[in-house]
């Protein structure tokens, strides 16, 4: 629901995710936990999103807190992982999967989806698109 731009938790679970998340130092955790609005998570993300969009995440991590950033943060990680990979934006379970790495507020995202559809006036069938959205 877009409450928070950091975390909640430290990150303290992210200590040591040296092989998935880059956080191979000591106190990368906690440096390098969720921000932003799909919240950006462990040392190698933040040093990729970050020179992606000509920030240095990975030297000042706070940044991704900000609203500009945030969001183009987020739109970088839907262009290089989620477009390539979902042929149907309805399909909130496979976005969220690809976002969340797993199904955790799904239900929540479908309800809000579900309402951006209905207050936008949109009707997609199983099969449209984003793409086809937009034209």
């Amino acid at each position: 629901s877009y409450n928070t731009m950091t975390e909640y938790a430290s990150g303290a679970e992210y200590e040591g995710r040296c092989s998935d998340l880059g956080n191979c130092q000591t106190g990368d955790g906690v440096r390098y936990k969720g921000r932003g609005y799909i919240q950006i998570t462990g040392r190698y993300n933040y040093r990729s999103y970050g020179g992606y969009i000509g920030q240095d995440l990975e030297g000042n991590p706070t940044l991704a807190e900000q609203p500009s950033i945030a969001a183009q943060v987020a739109l970088q990680y839907w262009n290089r992982v989620v477009k390539p990979s979902v042929s149907n934006f309805a399909d909130t379970t496979a976005v969220t999967k690809l976002i969340n790495g797993g199904t955790n507020g799904l239900s929540d995202r479908q309800v809000k989806f579900a309402q951006y559809k209905s207050a936008c006036g949109v009707s997609l069938g199983f099969n449209q698109t984003l793409d086809d959205m937009l034209v």
